[in-house]
């Protein structure tokens, strides 16, 4: 009996708190409209956090980014600089669909990337390989990016291991000119 009431109590308890969380629909009167194939054409710069399921940043990065366009598909191109002097690589292969969607891949993502933009939002989805002491995890990521102004876009992203939050990551992307590049962050 006991351990029914506490299923009970836990089913209400994720329930009421996924009733909380925000719709990409909310956002559908905001501006400024952000739109990512303007956004991401051309070089950008972001920095950026990854912090555990206890809040503590583990890792600081820099990102360089450089995305090109033909028609209605582009080529993001990615270098991370890591705090700790890694450096690695991700190319998006990104598709423009119909009414604000996006799919997308790159080499460590699992399957396909699908995403949509409404108003000054857009949301990611999409499963990645993260090594880990010389492994690969799974994560699922869902990934939400917001246009602050012409120049500058904010992400948050949470990753989840079969459903369950492990780590955020805070990401701050900037193209105002000149472009900063990666060169003595850390």
């Amino acid at each position: 009996m006991k351990q029914n009431i506490k299923l009970a109590m836990i089913f209400c308890l994720a329930y009421t708190l996924s009733s909380c969380t925000s719709q990409l629909e909310d956002y559908q009167a905001t501006s400024p409209k952000l739109d990512i194939q303007q956004y991401f054409s051309g070089k950008s710069i972001a920095w950026g956090m990854v912090q555990d399921y206890t809040n503590k940043v583990t890792r600081r990065f820099c990102v360089e980014l450089d995305g090109q366009w033909q028609g209605d598909e582009g080529l993001l191109k990615e270098v991370f600089y890591f705090a700790d002097g890694e450096v690695s690589f991700r190319n998006w292969q990104l598709k423009k669909l119909k009414q604000g969607k996006y799919l997308g891949n790159a080499e460590d993502v699992v399957g396909n990337a699908n995403g949509q933009q409404v108003g000054f939002a857009f949301q990611w989805q999409y499963d990645l390989l993260v090594p880990v002491d010389g492994d690969e995890i799974q994560l699922s990521l869902d990934d939400w990016m917001y246009q602050i102004d012409e120049y500058r876009v904010f992400n948050r992203t949470k990753m989840k291991k079969f459903g369950v939050a492990v780590a955020e990551i805070t990401l701050f992307f900037d193209k105002q000119l000149p472009v900063k590049t990666c060169d003595k962050v850390f």
